[in-house]
């Protein structure tokens, strides 16, 4: 799960579409105050919250100063707005199947099929069914079927809320990336790197619940700076993965902000919290474009 966080977070919006969540089961309420920035100039103010993309129903996040950044905002902005299912069937269609590779488990070592086909099973995944989908993408399934039998449900999730909200609320919803640019991230992964993800997720399996549930707990602490260490073990694990997923992201996105300064107005900017943590954050990048994000009470 110390990798596939990075996958699970970018590509869990378009799984849940397609049907692939699970049911979660009832939860206690937590009540979070996740870590809130602003970047500003005389005109534009952007605010910056790090999201969940799945929670436990029941969940509140959406008040004290968060809403008051989330009211004052004219516009809202996610990493990808949700498709509709048919569209994320399409898209999963083209990144995540390969149809005329050879089947999943003939591209995994002997013992390697052996642990995935155990975990499957425990998960009550039907093997077989996997077998034409590329290893990123069932690396992904892993970890969404665990975490939504840990009671997590991307329909709790931040965004799911925040782009409910603004549509009652009639402001403007934008995304800073589309569904087939997040796929095609891992669509362009060697194969090798794929079997490396399943590989991490199918042994860091029996630990995904007690892992989801502390980076859950960071984020609602508004704690950064522990996200950042979950971050940085993430790194350790595949560089390569981290370059893709969250550094040179966070690069993009620094530009947009940057770029959007130059518009008048206020915008709620909503991205994955382990974007706005650590070394090569979003606000990294800002500072080296001589932006400052200050820390805001949320």
């Amino acid at each position: 799960m110390r990798i596939n966080k990075l996958l699970l977070g970018s590509v869990l919006l378009a799984v849940a579409a397609a049907g692939a969540a699970q049911t979660p089961a009832p939860a206690p309420k937590l009540m979070a105050d996740p870590a809130l920035w602003v970047v500003k100039d005389k005109d534009t103010t952007i605010y910056l919250m790090g999201t969940v993309h799945v929670l436990k129903p029941g969940t509140e996040w959406l008040d004290g100063g968060v809403k008051k950044a989330y009211d004052v905002s004219s516009e809202v902005v996610l990493e990808l707005i949700q498709p509709e299912p048919a569209v994320a069937q399409a898209a999963i269609g083209k990144y995540a199947v390969d149809p005329d590779g050879p089947p999943l488990t003939q591209k995994l070592s002997p013992e390697l099929r052996v642990k995935y086909e155990a975990v499957a099973k425990e998960l009550g995944l039907p093997a077989p069914a996997l077998e034409k989908f590329e290893p990123w993408f069932v690396s992904t399934i892993l970890s969404l079927t665990a975490v939504g039998k840990a009671g997590y449900d991307p329909a709790s999730g931040v965004e799911q809320q925040v782009t409910t909200a603004a549509k009652r609320d009639k402001k403007t919803i934008g995304a800073l990336e589309t569904l087939e640019q997040q796929l095609g991230f891992f669509a362009s992964l060697p194969e090798a790197a794929q079997i490396k993800l399943l590989k991490a997720s199918v042994e860091q399996m029996p630990e995904a619940k007690v892992f989801f549930d502390k980076m859950v707990g960071n984020w609602a602490k508004g704690d950064p700076d522990a996200l950042a260490a979950m971050m940085n073990e993430a790194m350790r694990d595949s560089p390569e993965l981290a370059k893709v997923l969250l550094v040179d992201r966070n690069e993009r996105w620094a530009k947009w902000i940057d770029d959007r300064l130059d518009t008048p107005g206020t915008v709620f900017v909503a991205v994955g919290a382990g974007h706005l943590a650590g070394k090569g954050s979003v606000q990294d990048y800002l500072k080296a474009r001589k932006l400052k994000a200050k820390r805001i009470p949320s």
